[in-house]
């Protein structure tokens, strides 16, 4: 339970309790009757990161190249996600989300997402114009669009709760406030040096989302890709401008980056976001602009990767300064598409750290990414739409942490 302490031995140990790592923990104590599953988390809280500072879109499957891990286990995990919170009784909507081009030169890139969409399976994705883009979204404006009614919006915090419950109906432990600081394979175990003292697991699985990279390389795995921190913040509607926006409303993307552009999205609480801003953030838990860890900025800084990228996308960049420094600058991204927007709509919103892995050639890795080194199973890319697919990845990594049991 939260607060216990960590026990001398147990059969796996997964480090991270953001929604993959409980998800992981949750599906082996389910596969295995009397498995002894330990959870540290290094914040007072579960989902106190990532999981927790998400606009709650469940992902139909759309961007994704064919093929990849996103594309499969967005599709297979959001359908297995609408399934569990049906039976949990945990409100998930479908409300649907279109991804509108509003110049001629954004048609291409919006029939390679339909053509992706459509050899993923995503269901009932179909292309729109701009009348029936107003009918689905009165306030939008385009020349054409994707409709996705199946993407949908949920509390992800909420779910990771839920898979904490059902983890700890199974015998599972969650220890909070505890930092692991160590993983060191002796034999048949796992040694791990954490806050509370040394744990030995049979296995150890890394879901630690910002600070994956540092936990994988100091057991032996590639120190390729690295953990670079973007922050990103959102605005929020004021209610009663809330009605400009029906469910998500999404640009079309750049095809080079893994990000999908500043769009509006009403949570599953009725408040709408818009945003976020994507810029390279001073520390790992950057939530205000003003931090800076000294060690986390070292490592971004030192990294070939981070001045390669800045080098290649200078204008993405100063377009993003722009818009985080100005609220004018923030909306006008968003007047494309819904056209009503104005400064005086929007208020302060929340603010978020995706753990964005990096190549050393300056290449954002677009996919998830899971290394194995001995005893241990490492998450090393786990952005969106890692919360959508939460369910299907955990089978994954379940399988592969099942050759050290």
């Amino acid at each position: 339970m939260p607060g216990a302490d960590p026990p001398r031995d147990c059969d796996v140990l997964v480090v991270g309790a953001g929604i993959v790592g409980l998800a992981t923990a949750r599906e082996l104590a389910l596969r295995h009757d009397g498995i002894r599953v330990c959870v540290l988390e290094r914040e007072p809280r579960i989902a106190a990161h990532q999981t927790g500072h998400t606009s709650g879109v469940i992902h139909a499957g759309i961007y994704y190249k064919p093929g990849s891990l996103k594309a499969g286990l967005c599709v297979e995990g959001a359908r297995a996600l609408y399934a569990y919170c049906a039976e949990r009784g945990i409100r998930a909507e479908r409300n649907g989300k279109a991804i509108v081009a509003t110049r001629e030169d954004e048609l291409a890139a919006l029939g390679e997402l339909e053509r992706r969409g459509r050899q993923n399976q995503v269901p009932e994705l179909r292309r729109i114009g701009p009348a029936e883009l107003r009918e689905i979204e009165p306030h939008a404006t385009g020349i054409a669009a994707l409709h996705s009614p199946t993407t949908g919006v949920v509390d992800f915090a909420e779910v990771a709760r839920s898979f904490a419950a059902d983890l700890e109906r199974r015998g599972g432990r969650i220890v909070t406030g505890c930092r692991v600081s160590s993983l060191t394979p002796i034999g048949e175990w796992m040694v791990v040096e954490h806050a509370a003292g040394t744990t030995r697991a049979r296995a150890a699985i890394g879901c630690a989302g910002a600070w994956s990279d540092r936990l994988a390389t100091a057991c032996g795995a590639p120190l390729e890709p690295r953990i670079v921190p973007f922050r990103g913040a959102y605005l929020r509607l004021a209610p009663e401008r809330r009605h400009l926006v029906r469910a998500s409303i999404y640009p079309v993307p750049d095809p080079e980056l893994p990000f999908l552009g500043m769009h509006v999205t009403r949570r599953v609480d009725g408040e709408v976001l818009l945003g976020p801003s994507a810029l390279i953030a001073g520390a790992r838990d950057a939530y205000r602009p003003s931090r800076v860890r000294l060690d986390d900025l070292a490592q971004t800084l030192g990294w070939p990767g981070t001045w390669r990228l800045a080098a290649r996308f200078r204008a993405t960049a100063l377009r993003e300064l722009r818009a985080a420094a100005s609220r004018r600058a923030f909306v006008g991204e968003l007047r494309r598409f819904v056209p009503e927007l104005s400064p005086s709509d929007v208020l302060p919103g929340p603010v978020g750290i995706r753990a964005q892995a990096l190549g050393r050639d300056g290449a954002l890795v677009d996919d998830f990414v899971v290394h194995r080194t001995e005893r241990a199973v490492h998450v090393r890319n786990a952005p969106s739409p890692a919360a959508t697919s939460s369910l299907a990845l955990a089978r994954l990594i379940a399988d592969q942490a099942e050759r050290f049991l």
